[in-house]
């Protein structure tokens, strides 16, 4: 049995004005044939789980290209056909092939392109026709179309937030793909979209811990192959924006259709337990001193670059600085600038600089600073946490600043933080620190949570708020709740 793997994924906030490019791409990954298999052998994300399942199976893994990006603004039409082609082609050219298992995200948007993955999806069945089958693991913030619906044989997401399960469903996204090979199932899926948008909202907690058990439920009955809340990420200003339930059954359409709108339906009950009041960073520090325990996490989830943000926000590292709580520290804040200056500056200079608010006034204006020069790095890290485990991480040219009481580390790539690998990169031992700030929604938790006295989330302005009252949307299908106010969806 012979099936080809690939990736093509990008989380797109369209609110940013970051276009995302190529070198936005090669920045993260952009890999080919054997590169594709020594990056993703041993790690805990979707191709990893592919190729590991694939082995166990005794599958032939044909690898292709994987391409993937930070969450970042609309990609370039120039960029999302030359990946869309590189990825197609590189399928062409594995000779004859039993399937195909793919890792597209979900929430891809290129210029003029509201939809990437139906769009990859239904050039590949149109090629290769139906006697193929085409599965995809997505991220569970995937804006579903009917179109990824139509066009592929089986679609798969997260049901984790962290996504601790990326391993899990890559591995079952294959299982799946090869099972359909043989013959022993025959998935017909079933999409329900609800007229609602919701912030970042993680799978530890309620509501999303109690959809997930009712998908669990219904995963009890014995055709049953999968039913998968997708969250929709709702900064993508396009119009199939939104929260869905897909169902997957073998052979059964009526009865995946009866569970996807039962989902759906109790969910929309609950839409009033999405949206979290959140204290101001000034607030949340103060609390967090009267505390007198160690550590106090303190997140940003409103300049969460995981979200496409630009994570050289200031709200919550001025209060920080502010503040002047001895132990404390934040990690980190994308300014290459300053990461250069202290490299050429070294190690015990002082440097008065302005860091952050480079991109955008909507983050927070620059901190004018003088700032002791206490360490340098790299930025590369091998990441530690339950998600994506073993994963090699570059964040480029990096400094620790010291701002009186405040540790600041500065890096030259942007991204969320994921584990304190980052901080221990720089000499920092966040188990033994008052306070750490960091920007991140909720993947952070992943490995912060068992180390944690405390988690406290922060709102201030940023492209991922929570407040999805604040964004001028223009593109998304209307009414919509929180937008408009909806008492019953089936009316919409």
């Amino acid at each position: 049995m012979k099936i080809a793997i690939g990736q093509l994924a990008h989380e797109t906030n369209t609110f940013s004005r970051v276009r995302t490019t190529v070198e936005l791409f090669k920045v993260w990954e952009w890999t080919q044939g054997e590169e594709l298999l020594d990056r993703h052998t041993g790690v805990l994300d979707y191709l990893g789980g592919m190729i590991d399942r694939g082995k166990e199976m005794g599958i032939e893994i044909v690898p292709t290209f994987a391409a993937m990006a930070n969450p970042s603004g609309t990609i370039t039409q120039e960029t999302f056909q030359k990946a869309k082609n590189l990825l197609i082609s590189s399928i062409l050219n594995s000779g004859k092939l039993d399937g195909i298992c793919l890792f597209l995200h979900g929430a891809g948007v290129a210029e003029g392109i509201d939809d990437i993955e139906g769009e990859i999806l239904s050039e590949l069945r149109s090629i290769l026709g139906s006697k193929i089958p085409i599965v995809a693991a997505l991220d569970l913030h995937g804006n579903i179309t009917e179109t990824m619906v139509k066009k592929a044989d089986a679609l798969l997401g997260n049901i984790d937030y962290p996504h601790t399960d990326s391993y899990e469903r890559g591995s079952e996204a294959i299982d799946i793909t090869a099972r359909i090979i043989q013959g022993k199932v025959n998935p017909e899926m079933a999409l329900s979209k609800l007229p609602l948008l919701i912030p970042t909202t993680t799978s530890y907690f309620s509501p999303i811990k109690e959809i997930n058990e009712w998908c669990e439920e219904w995963e009890k009955h014995p055709e049953v192959l999968d039913c998968t809340l997708f969250h929709g990420f709702p900064y993508s200003d396009i119009p199939h924006a939104g929260v869905s339930v897909i169902t997957i059954t073998n052979n059964e359409p009526s009865l995946a259709q009866k569970i996807s709108d039962d989902i759906a339906a109790r969910i929309f009950e609950k839409k009033d337990e999405f949206f979290p009041i959140l204290p101001s960073p000034k607030k949340a520090i103060s609390y967090a001193f009267s505390r007198n325990e160690m550590p106090i996490i303190i997140n940003e989830a409103s300049d969460n670059p995981g979200a496409g943000t630009p994570g050289d926000g200031t709200f919550l590292l001025r209060e920080m600085i502010e503040a002047n709580i001895p132990n404390s520290c934040f990690g980190f804040i994308f300014d290459p600038e300053i990461a250069k200056i202290a490299h050429e500056e070294g190690v015990g200079s002082l440097i008065r600089v302005e860091l952050g608010g480079k991109t955008d006034s909507l983050h927070g204006n620059p901190l004018k600073i003088s700032a002791y020069v206490k360490s340098l790095s790299d930025g590369k890290f091998i990441q530690s946490s339950p998600m994506w485990n073993g994963s090699k991480v570059n964040l480029g040219r990096s400094a620790r600043l010291l701002v009186g009481n405040v540790d600041i580390i500065v890096c030259s790539v942007n991204s969320q933080t994921f584990d304190e690998q980052v901080f221990l990169l720089h000499g920092i031992d966040v188990e033994k620190s008052s306070i750490v700030g960091l920007k991140s929604s909720h993947h952070f938790r992943a490995a912060f949570m068992p180390i944690a006295k405390e988690i406290i989330t922060v709102d201030s302005p940023g492209l991922s708020s929570v407040k999805l009252s604040t964004f001028d949307y223009k593109n998304i299908s209307r009414p919509i709740y929180p937008i408009d106010p909806i008492l019953n969806h089936q009316l919409v």
